[in-house]
């Protein structure tokens, strides 16, 4: 059976390179509806919206959608509009912890049934203090504009990490652990 990752992120891929090498890569093409205003739901929400537009366009298959968002509070700072917006971001989480949740959604999709599962990860992530300076040199890169909460703690961000709480590969963009265990519980074979 395909496994069809639901998601254009060059993150994501490699991320699940980690579980599985047989896998194709469908990106979801349909605009994001957000409805809800709890983190956590907002995720699952877009995660089935992303699998289930995938979905409907194949007859068999395990398709993986997912998204990820930084909640501060009740802040949600998704990817930002420019470089201002960015600025703004990495202003509110500077010398703060926040959550980064990604949501998960599998469907499974065989002739003559459809299995889904969904769930989120949450991972709390300490920020240090940053400088008006550490700020522009780090917009400079180019690197937190297609990134929920305008950074990669995968990249140059790195620096500014004090700490995080919870499973690492979930604030790149795929809880590599929980999914592995997920797709065990749904008999769906990785090679």
């Amino acid at each position: 059976m395909d496994i069809i990752l639901a998601s254009a992120s060059p993150r994501r891929k490699d991320l699940l390179r980690l579980i599985t090498t047989d896998f194709k890569v469908i990106p979801s093409k349909q605009d994001e509806i957000v409805s809800d205003i709890i983190a956590s739901d907002i995720v699952i929400s877009l995660s089935k919206q992303k699998a289930e537009e995938i979905a409907e366009t194949v007859l068999t298959g395990v398709i993986i959608g997912a998204d990820t968002i930084v909640s501060l509070g009740s802040e949600i700072l998704g990817k930002p509009k420019n470089a201002e917006d960015a600025k703004r971001m990495l202003s509110l989480i500077s010398g703060k912890e926040h959550s980064v949740f990604t949501g998960i959604t599998i469907i499974k999709k065989q002739e003559n049934s459809i299995v889904k599962k969904s769930f989120f990860e949450e991972t709390r992530v300490i920020v240090n203090e940053l400088s008006v300076l550490d700020i522009e040199k780090y917009l400079a890169t180019g690197e937190p504009m297609d990134k929920a909460g305008a950074y990669g703690i995968q990249g140059k961000f790195s620096v500014f990490i004090k700490g995080i709480k919870g499973d690492y590969n979930n604030v790149v963009g795929l809880p590599v652990s929980r999914l592995y265990r997920e797709l065990n519980a749904l008999n769906i074979n990785q090679k």
